[in-house]
């Protein structure tokens, strides 16, 4: 199959990741985490972040944000996140259902979530009529391809603070972030006040499985019960583990990052001068946003499959991946100038 531009999951798995896992199945491990490729993983991640922290390895995303969520509030708190956030939009409701909190979600123009836009939320504080706000949630990179810098995460983290509350971050794209800012994890996660967040490596080169960094460890006391219950706990753990040390080794997971974000730029400077086409958001990462006319999509997509993001105004989301090529953005760029 062509590669296509729809979604970063629909890439492979990188081969660096795929040996990971055939060195990890020799021979017998004990079960649920309790081998030496999650010891050495959680002391890895103490690395990269700076800092002591509890850490619950899951299989998706969704698994990921709802842990995270359920161990840091009780049914009657809410959430606030942008309305475009992947808890609100793309989890069926998951949050919701198993938390029991409320989302209250918030419009933006970027995906980015603001103290002036946020500040309006809190209030009912002690009144038993009103959900009491508990978590701020934040994507890194937004669903929009933005990128928050570590002062703006600060700011929303002291804003938290000073509401007693938690400031998470949603992490499925966390290396592109990272990879964009050339900074590290310390300074953009441990350093700006994170309470907790999803670590998602499953769109960057990795077969499956996601992890919760509780950086606040106090928030992690009941996560290995929630994660059981949840039905997140994965026996053979060891797997899990092994990809993210070959994820972490040699940088492998900031080297796919950089060239899915590079793929885009490239796209960016091949498209960017093409009168019908009109670019809606900053591309800061691995994906653009774009608005197209009506005629060119569905031929372009017949051969390039990819996602509308808003039909009513001909926004589509065109995403690059860790394998992405420089054949793969002329061959689309082409096909896109023929139509035309």
């Amino acid at each position: 199959m062509t590669r296509s531009f729809a979604s970063d999951n629909n890439s492979g798995v990188h081969p660096q990741i795929l040996e990971s896992l055939t060195k990890a199945n020799e021979g017998h491990m004990i079960g649920y985490g309790d081998d030496i490729y999650t010891e050495r993983l959680k002391d890895k991640f103490s690395e990269l972040f700076g800092q002591e922290l509890e850490m619950a390895l899951v299989f998706n995303g969704t698994g990921a944000n709802v842990l995270g969520i359920q161990s840091a509030t009780q049914s009657f708190h809410s959430v606030i996140c942008a309305g475009t956030a992947h808890i609100n939009v793309d989890e069926c409701g998951a949050p919701e259902k198993v938390t029991g909190c409320k989302l209250i979600s918030i419009p933006t123009p970027d995906g980015k979530l603001t103290p002036e836009l946020i500040t309006p939320q809190l209030h009912g504080f002690g009144f038993e009529h009103h959900s009491q706000a508990k978590v701020i949630s934040i994507t890194q990179t937004t669903e929009m391809g933005t990128v928050y810098t570590p002062k703006e995460i600060k700011t929303l983290a002291d804003l938290a603070h000073q509401y007693n509350m938690y400031l998470h971050v949603d992490g499925a794209r966390i290396a592109n972030a990272v990879a964009h800012l050339n900074t590290n994890l310390k300074t953009l996660i441990s350093d700006t006040g994170v309470d907790f967040m999803s670590f998602g490596g499953t769109k960057n080169g990795m077969m499956m499985g996601e992890a919760v960094i509780f950086l606040n460890t106090e928030l992690a006391e009941n996560s290995r019960y929630f994660r059981k219950q949840s039905a997140q706990l994965y026996s053979k753990m060891r797997y899990h583990s092994a990809q993210f040390l070959a994820y972490f080794d040699n940088d492998l997971w900031l080297k796919n990052a950089r060239h899915a974000n590079a793929m885009a730029q490239l796209l960016l400077s091949e498209i960017k001068d093409i009168p019908a086409i009109n670019i809606t958001q900053k591309v800061e990462s691995n994906g653009i946003f774009a608005i197209v006319p009506h005629h060119l999509i569905d031929p372009l997509m017949k051969k390039y499959f990819f996602y509308m993001w808003d039909e009513n105004h001909n926004e589509v989301r065109w995403m690059c991946s860790f394998d992405t090529t420089e054949e793969d953005i002329k061959g689309f760029v082409s096909t896109i100038k023929t139509i035309i």
